[in-house]
């Protein structure tokens, strides 16, 4: 019987003939933590007496709170540190980048099962990895066994055709879809993309969509693993990691939805959820005090090309505060080297390490009350960014440098 990616992959990491609705146990061919989950997953781990099950392909990410910006914190990072050492772990550190990013541009193959806790885990779906967030005990145990249960999810096909304008992006196109079918819309599905807009998608663009696949409620966010991922993954020096992969012809699909992305146009998610989609023309007028540019969503190397295009040359609006966080060490080292750094800081832009930044709330760029902040970032509940009273928009890098020129919400387009 033809088979959606996620019954294919799913399939084959538990050696059974797995389709949607089915409970599967499945191999888990890498397993993370950052250090908000990290302290839990560790205590649950020891606490239940196992060891590593594969100590390389177990990772522990210092990102969320990078550097550290309290002693509790701080102790946190000590636990994590030396867990890694007695356990054989492994441990990226603050600096080196957000987990997902790092998981893409290192770690993740097609084909793979990735647990992680953290709900965007589902990033890595971005080179056909059946990639999902997990609650800390469950991880615990992905630690120790190497293999996690799993309910074949049931799929939605996402359709996209025709070419991007210029101005739009991969995340104009989630910020659409999730506005179309609504933050629970996906519930525990797998959204899987395909079409000819997906062919030529950069892996850039596809790690943005399956990044936020999960606002949607979806279990996984899926992508085939094409002549793009062959690609990508050669350029990062990993070309023997390559498949060949995709979903079967006839597969059953329980919804296909079709998206002309030549229609698609800038897309804003408003204050207090990511389905509260308008597009950005229709926002012109709203005040921002905050732009901030990157995340685990739009914090690439592409995405930072596309916003210092927009400002080289330009001063950011005296009232708006211009905050940039580079995904991670190789991206920030690459956009120094191309002068996209200089650009934002010549545009009055503040450079962040490698990391979360303010996505969190945690630190960095927390909101004052009654402030809005237009992000690159994934989520707009209330709260998010550090403050009840804050009013967060989301966006695309092209939104977002546009934004910072004018002190409101505009259309990129004006600009271009």
């Amino acid at each position: 019987m033809p088979k959606t990616l996620a019954e294919k992959i799913l399939s084959e990491k538990s050696g059974t003939d797995a389709h949607a609705g089915d409970i599967v146990i499945a191999k888990v061919d890498l397993a993370f933590v950052q250090d908000t989950t990290g302290p839990l997953t560790v205590r649950q781990f020891q606490a239940a007496g196992l060891s590593l099950a594969d100590p390389g392909r177990t990772i522990l990410f210092i990102d969320h709170a990078a550097p550290s910006p309290n002693a509790n914190l701080s102790n946190d990072h000590i636990f994590l540190r030396d867990f890694a050492r007695a356990s054989g772990g492994v441990l990226s550190e603050a600096g080196d980048g957000i987990c997902h990013q790092i998981v893409a541009e290192a770690y993740a193959r097609p084909g793979d099962v990735i647990v992680g806790a953290d709900s965007h885990t589902v990033t890595a779906g971005g080179l056909g990895a059946f990639a999902t967030g997990m609650g800390s005990s469950d991880v615990a145990v992905a630690f120790g066994l190497g293999r996690t249960w799993l309910r074949v999810p049931e799929t939605f096909r996402i359709e996209v055709s025709g070419a991007f304008q210029a101005g739009v992006s991969a995340k104009d196109l989630i910020l659409h879809l999730i506005g179309l079918i609504g933050a629970d819309g996906a519930t525990y599905k797998a959204l899987e993309f395909g079409g000819e807009a997906v062919a030529r998608m950069s892996l850039s663009g596809r790690f943005t969509i399956a990044n936020m696949a999960v606002e949607a409620g979806a279990k996984a966010g899926l992508f085939p693993a094409d002549a793009a991922t062959k690609e990508y993954l050669k350029a990062e020096g990993r070309a023997g990691d390559y498949r060949e992969l995709a979903p079967d012809k006839g597969a059953s699909y329980e919804k296909q939805i079709k998206i002309d992305a030549g229609k698609l146009e800038p897309t804003v998610s408003k204050p207090h959820t990511v389905d509260n989609t308008a597009l950005a023309k229709e926002l012109k007028g709203t005040k921002i005090d905050q732009v901030v540019i990157g995340t685990c969503t739009n914090g690439r190397l592409e995405d930072l090309e596309v916003a210092a295009g927009i400002l080289r040359g330009k001063q950011r609006k005296e009232s708006v505060r211009l905050i940039v966080a580079p995904a991670s060490r190789r991206v920030l080292t690459e956009a120094i080297a191309r002068g996209y750094i200089q650009a934002f800081i010549e545009a009055g832009g503040l450079i962040l390490p490698p990391g979360c930044g303010p996505c969190l709330g945690l630190h960095q760029g927390a909101l004052g009350d009654g402030e809005a902040c237009l992000s690159t970032a994934n989520r707009n509940f209330k709260g998010r960014m550090g403050n009840p009273n804050g009013f967060i928009y989301l966006g695309s890098p092209a939104t977002a440098a546009a934004t910072a020129l004018t002190g409101e919400i505009t259309d990129p387009r004006e600009v271009l």
